[in-house]
């Protein structure tokens, strides 16, 4: 039960990021926009002449104010959908909808209720806001986790529901936002009545952690750094961030709960003079620790560093060093240390609650996004100039701690013989680790212990899916139907229609669809649809969801030769119905091999529109197995990336290639790569040319599916995949045909 909750809760914080990553973007734009137009500021640094009502740069710097302030006015609304589309495991975009429907329906039926009850004028001072245009109450991003939450457990129950015939078009998928609706209209109508209550205690307990002074704010920071390894840190935050826990002010003359909100508000403002201590206690304790306490414990580290690893070790730092100071990112550092040594990660969460009550007790009032790095300094301190914000007094501060942190932890390494980077021993790998290290570690352990089925695939084939499910069967069929995975590139539904896009109509098997239930087949050029009836939503699904698991056609080979003893009008041997077609004689072919051991598919399998599209070039699909990048065959590196996550290559036959590991690893900035070659570098066949961290890429990528493409064929120029199994660097992948 216990590891049920935490479970949850694990998914509940994760779920949260979603909106949480819009706000450093709204807070850049509300940031300069409004620091600009407030006349505060405006008078500190003599620019009131320049900048003022009526000129073209007040009026931009106005907008940009306006629409960051926006972002953080709707927020409840933006987590209302953000944690319906990360709590749901399917069809997240109908997740999304219902979220916001249901979020609108539900402040409506309270609207409706304070109306009944004699309007604003009778209810609590300060109780009521106004969003979008409705007047509620003031629940703030709460109101938002409550319906993001209940519609997400509505959706994962919901979204596959088989309604009687009658009524079969509103089942599936349509269901979900239809339950939505009625069920937030009841929770509307209960909140009405309950919620003055949870706002009372909330009250009450924001009351208890203002008067509980410099010692609240120590154990707040303490508590937010000890959560870090279990991923709960959000779920923690977030209540003083944007509860009333956090406090209550009024700012031009509206109430605003929650310290983050607090701080935006008044930045927002055009009328501030200095921000509230009693808001930003909350959040400037990060600057001390992750601009100069963390970079710190890294010299620390390095310069304990065996002489011969130093330089390895040194790199490694110094990218973590450097992600913490900029941007506030510290899970490289502090989950090395944490992995290796958890004396350490006990010194960094008691440093690090006592850089909170200090910047609380120097009342630096800085405020930020989510991050307490340079870029948040500078927009969120900086920026506002000293007496707003008195940011200088964290320089001083941030020294002293650059120095208990370097101090303490290079006596402790050096003392117990902590094997930190650098540290390891002789045949051990020099590497930062990430949460996924810490959490392989305690499934080994719990494997160790007699567990057993960590993996959940009881029952599945090497393909992903279970021959013994019928939805799986008939998800296979329906696959092979339209000429295997590989030739399918989009699948959707309308009201009583699956409507599938194909790459080669003539792979498309009719006699293998109608066996799967379909009442008619219509065919329209590379799109195919296929008639069901008013349940074909939970078809879709279905098929989606198989389509994400299968990795191999092998599942679907069964299914062909399961059915090929059918009567011959309900279904053929697909392979006496699809015999090859007649091709034009190839001119010239050019074999690419493959720069990576993983699992091939076809460029349309991409989990990017741009790549799928063939918005790049044409190729193919790598799910990597082995963490090295070799040289598909001899040629030159045109070019490498900055952010290292992305290769040029050009064959000396003169094929252009891209090999671009993951998708929206360009957001690494370069962590997790490393790369071995430069721009313009001559290369054999096989030659290392970039090197993965797959661990750190999985947790932290979009996805590590590589795509391999050739960015600059000819109009008579095309591409054969050669394997859609497991591939080893170096064996054929695709043929360039020239016709």
């Amino acid at each position: 039960m216990k590891d049920k909750i935490f479970g949850v809760l694990q998914r509940v914080g994760r779920s949260f990021m979603l909106p949480i990553a819009l706000l450093p973007v709204a807070g850049l734009l509300l940031g300069i926009g409004s620091s600009f137009t407030n006349e505060t500021m405006l008078a500190a640094y003599g620019l009131n002449n320049v900048i003022h009502p009526g000129t073209l740069i007040y009026t931009i710097l106005d907008v940009m104010s306006q629409t960051g302030n926006a972002v953080f006015s709707n927020l409840a609304l933006l987590f209302a959908m953000g944690v319906a589309i990360g709590m749901a495991r399917k069809e997240k975009e109908v997740a999304a909808l219902s979220g916001a429907v249901a979020y609108i329906i539900m402040n409506t039926a309270i609207q409706a209720m304070i109306n009944a009850a004699g309007g604003v004028d009778a209810m609590p001072a300060n109780s009521t806001t106004t969003m979008l245009g409705i007047t509620t109450l003031q629940m703030g991003v709460f109101g938002g986790i409550v319906v993001g939450l209940g519609v997400a457990a509505l959706h994962n129950k919901f979204y596959k529901i088989e309604l009687p015939q009658v009524l079969a078009f509103f089942g599936g998928t349509r269901f979900v936002p239809i339950v939505s609706s009625i069920v937030y209209l009841v929770v509307g109508i209960a909140m009405f009545y309950i919620w003055p209550v949870v706002q009372s205690g909330i009250a009450a307990l924001g009351a208890l952690v203002l008067a509980s002074g410099y010692a609240g704010t120590f154990i707040y920071g303490l508590l937010e750094r000890a959560l870090i390894p279990f991923g709960l840190h959000h779920v923690f935050y977030m209540p003083f961030w944007q509860t009333a826990v956090g406090g209550t002010a009024i700012i031009d003359g509206v109430t605003v709960t929650g310290a983050q909100n607090i701080f935006f508000a008044e930045l927002a403002s055009k009328s501030t003079t200095v921000f509230s201590v009693s808001a930003t206690r909350f959040m400037a304790g990060k600057f001390p620790f992750m601009i100069f306490g963390l970079p710190g414990a890294a010299l620390a580290m390095y310069q304990c560093a065996k002489p011969e690893k130093k330089k390895a070790a040194g790199g490694l730092l110094l990218s973590a060093a450097l992600a913490s100071m900029i941007t506030g990112i510290t899970e490289p550092l502090e989950f090395s240390f944490l992995f290796v040594a958890p004396a350490l990660f006990v010194v960094q969460v008691i440093l690090a609650g006592s850089a909170y009550m200090i910047a609380h007790m120097l009342n630096v009032a800085v405020g930020l996004t989510f991050s307490g790095g340079l870029l948040d300094f500078f927009l969120f301190g900086i920026l506002q100039g000293n007496e707003k914000t008195s940011w200088l007094r964290v320089i001083p501060a941030g020294i002293v701690y650059f120095f208990l942190y370097y101090g303490i932890f290079r006596f402790l390494i050096r003392k117990f013989d902590f094997k930190t980077p650098g540290r390891e021993d002789e045949d051990g790998e020099i590497k930062l680790y990430t949460r996924a290290d810490v959490n392989d570690r305690k499934n080994a352990e719990t494997a160790a212990a007699g567990s057993g089925g960590a993996d959940g695939n009881a029952g599945a084939d090497s393909s992903g899916a279970n021959p013994e499910n019928e939805t799986d069967r008939k998800s296979a069929a329906i696959t092979r139907g339209l000429g295997g995975k590989a030739n399918i590139s989009d699948v959707d539904c309308c009201a009583t229609r699956l409507r599938c896009s194909v790459n080669d109509p003539s792979l498309v098997d009719d006699r293998v669809l109608r066996a799967t239930g379909a009442s008619g087949i219509v065919h329209r050029g590379n799109g195919v649809q296929i008639i069901y009836g008013p349940h074909v939503t939970i078809i879709k699904s279905d098929l989606d969801d198989y389509l994400s698991r299968v990795i191999s056609d092998e599942f679907e080979d069964n299914i062909s030769q399961s059915v090929q003893n059918e009567p011959e009008d309900n279904i053929s041997d697909v392979a006496r119905n699809n015999p090859e077609k007649d091709k034009p004689e190839k001119q010239s072919e050019i074999i690419i091999y493959s720069p990576i051991t993983g699992q091939t598919a076809d460029i349309t399998a991409a989990p990017d529109e741009a790549f799928a599209q063939k918005m790049m070039g044409d190729g193919v699909v790598i799910m990597p197995k082995e963490p090295y990048v070799y040289a598909p065959t001899e040629g030159t590196v045109t070019f490498v990336f900055d952010t290292k996550h992305a290769i040029g290559f050009e064959t000396d036959s003169g094929i252009s290639l891209l090999i671009h590991v993951g998708i929206d690893t360009v957001k690494l900035n370069g962590v997790g790569f490393t790369v071995v070659v430069e721009n313009g570098q001559r290369v054999k066949a096989g030659d290392l040319l970039m090197e993965l961290d797959l661990v750190y890429l999985k947790e932290h990528a979009t996805s590590i599916v590589t795509p391999v493409v050739c960015t600059e064929l000819t109009e008579n120029q095309h591409i054969r995949l050669l394997t859609q199994a497991s591939v080893k660097a170096g064996d054929p992948l695709f043929a360039v045909e020239t016709k």
